[in-house]
């Protein structure tokens, strides 16, 4: 069977995760380390501004939000948006700060291994990405 351009587009195409973290530093080289991995990264500063990149149409596989930061929401907030609006995206939350219960999803520890964190990451996304598009 001949492969569309279209269909070969959407599967050759890397996997795409939003990284939502406050601190430059920090955002800077999760989202180096994903690119090191093939990934391709959108960053955003706030939550408000990763929900104002989902909400034009932005298309990403995995959602990594940082939980405090500053704006109108914090990342459980976000991630519960997105839950209920998007409810086939994956979230992941990390803070060195959430209490139990405050987030039931898949959750990543401050401080992490960048790299491992980072290659977790590519994997989940990269697995979603292949169950997406079928046999």
């Amino acid at each position: 069977m001949v492969q569309s351009a279209l269909d070969c587009a959407q599967e050759c195409a890397p996997s795409r995760i939003l990284v939502v973290e406050d601190e430059p530093l920090i955002r800077f080289t999760v989202a180096e380390a994903l690119r090191e991995l093939g990934v391709s990264v959108i960053e955003a500063a706030s939550a408000d501004e990763a929900w104002q990149y989902l909400n034009s149409g932005g298309a990403v596989d995995l959602v990594f939000t940082d939980h405090r930061m500053p704006g109108s929401m914090l990342g459980v907030e976000l991630a519960t948006r997105i839950r209920r609006a998007f409810p086939s995206l994956g979230v992941i939350v990390t803070s060195a700060y959430l209490e139990g219960g405050e987030w039931p999803g898949p959750f990543i520890a401050k401080p992490y291994n960048v790299f491992t964190a980072a290659a977790e990451l590519a994997e989940m996304a990269s697995k979603k990405r292949q169950k997406e598009a079928g046999p």
